[in-house]
Formats: C-alpha cells, structure tokens, sequence
C-alpha cells in the first residue's frame, strides 16, 4: 500500500468526517460507562499541512482552511475546531488525524485500539499518542486485530472503518468485515468511511449494506463537487450502524451548516437517509 493520507489531511471529507466523529464520540462519551474506540486504518496522527502544500494548491485549503475563522457554529463543529486550534498557533499548520481527535474527547477509563499497515505511520502515531493514554497501536492488518476484540470487556464500542480505496476490492472488504464485527458485537456502534466519485460505486456499496441483514444503517453524505466529475473526490459519506439518538436530526442540521461553507462547484448537496431502519 503506497496511500499516504498526510497528502489529503485537512480537506473536506476530511473536515466532514471528523465533525462527525466528534459529534459520535461526545454523545457516545455523555453515558456514564466505558468505550472502545477503535480504527482500522489509523494512519499517523498529525499531519504538517505545509508539507504537502507546495505550491499553495494544498486540498486542505478546501477544508479546514474554510472554517478556520468560523466563530458561530453547531457545537459539534466548535469542539472539532477547538481541537484543531489547539495543534496550532495563529493559523493552520498541522492537522490531527482522527486518532488524536478521539484521544482528546475519550475519558480515562475509555480505551483506544489503532491499526495501521505501514510501520512508518504506526511508528509516528504511537509516538503522537500523550502519554497516560489506555492505547495500544498495531502495524497489522486493522481488519484482523477487530475480530479479536469484538465482543470488548467495555460492552460498548465505536469502530471507525477508514480505507484508503486503493484497491478494486477495498469496499466488499470493508463491507465484510463490518458484517462480521457486527455478528460478533451486534450492538456496537459502526462508522466506514467512503468516497463519492461514481453514483454507481455509492450504489453497490449501500444495496451491499441494505443486503447485509444488519438494521440501524444511516447514510450520512456531503457532495461539494457536480457528481458527473468522474475524475475528481466529488464527495464522500459515510455509514453508521447504530448511530445514537438523535442522529438524523443532529447530522442533517451539521452536514446542513457545513454545505455552504465547504461547495465548491454547483449546488451541491447533503443527505442524512436511513438505508435500514429499526
């Protein structure tokens, strides 16, 4: 795998998954028990946006770059921006992976598993992690390492499923091993993270989901790019199995804010839809 994401942290689907994660994790962390978070595609941690910004044509100056500024916004969206803030002085230099947003919102007694393929990236995201933190790091397969910790002791656990889409296979991987995470802890809370280049692509991968035998499936999306744009990121989504109460509505009125501020070309658009329901 040659993916590295430092070369898109910051951007827009970047800027909408992360929002998302820290809306999960605040109203997932308001219960007074236990969580395990856990990620398959961790990646490195914190990325410096400058060194993959050259030329000034950075992608995250079609993200974070964008609210960088914002003073008013939903809350989910003020503590997401509170943490990025926190990375830096003055203005945007470094960005944090969704690890360290998770590290920063999880409890003491919340435990965070992270797995990460290339031992550069792992390397640098274990040393990223602050120190006291119930972490483990794991340079395998994130795939793997979920079926050994599902069930977890906790009862209670949020998954982020994030691939890199390199391969033609990626998404039926991604697929299959949400079905088998959810078969082994149905009650967990599931999140895998997809591109929006081709409307047939999105279209497989949620009759796959709707044909998984799995209910509780929300599809959140964020289109900022006219969807016939077949060689660019266009937009992206993601699933959520078990989202917590009250999703559609606190999604729709997020992804609703971030819209205008983020569109790029067009009207674009948002949507917040059950594939499944109860």
């Amino acid at each position: 795998m040659n993916y590295r994401h430092g070369f898109h942290a910051g951007n827009a689907a970047d800027v909408f998954k992360h929002i998302v994660l820290v809306w999960l994790l605040r109203t997932l962390t308001a219960k007074d028990k236990p969580l395990l978070y856990f990620e398959t595609h961790a990646g490195a941690g914190r990325y410096d946006l400058t060194r993959y910004d050259p030329d000034g044509k950075g992608e995250w100056r079609e993200g974070i770059l964008r609210l960088w500024a914002e003073t008013a916004a939903p809350e989910a969206v003020t503590a997401y921006l509170k943490l990025v803030r926190t990375e830096n002085r003055g203005k945007p230099r470094r960005y944090p992976g969704s690890p360290m947003i998770a590290s920063a919102l999880l409890r003491p007694d919340d435990r965070m598993v992270l797995c990460e393929t290339l031992r550069e990236e792992a390397k640098a995201l274990y040393r990223s992690l602050p120190t006291g933190r119930r972490a483990e790091v794991h340079d395998e397969d994130g795939y793997r390492i979920l079926k050994a910790q599902l069930p977890p002791p906790e009862r209670r656990a949020l998954v982020l499923i994030d691939p890199p889409y390199e391969t033609g296979d990626e998404s039926d991987r991604a697929v299959s091993a949400l079905r088998d995470a959810h078969a082994r802890f149905p009650t967990g809370v599931y999140a895998l993270w997809y591109p929006i280049k081709q409307p047939a692509a999105v279209r497989r991968l949620h009759e796959s989901m709707i044909g998984s035998g799995i209910r509780r499936i929300m599809a959140v999306e964020l289109v900022l790019w006219p969807e016939d744009t077949a060689w660019r990121l266009n937009g992206s989504g993601l699933i959520l199995v078990n989202p917590p109460w009250p999703a559609a509505e606190a999604l729709s009125a997020l992804v609703g804010w971030l819209l205008p501020r983020l569109v790029c070309s067009g009207p674009g658009r948002t949507r917040v839809e059950w594939l499944v329901p109860e």
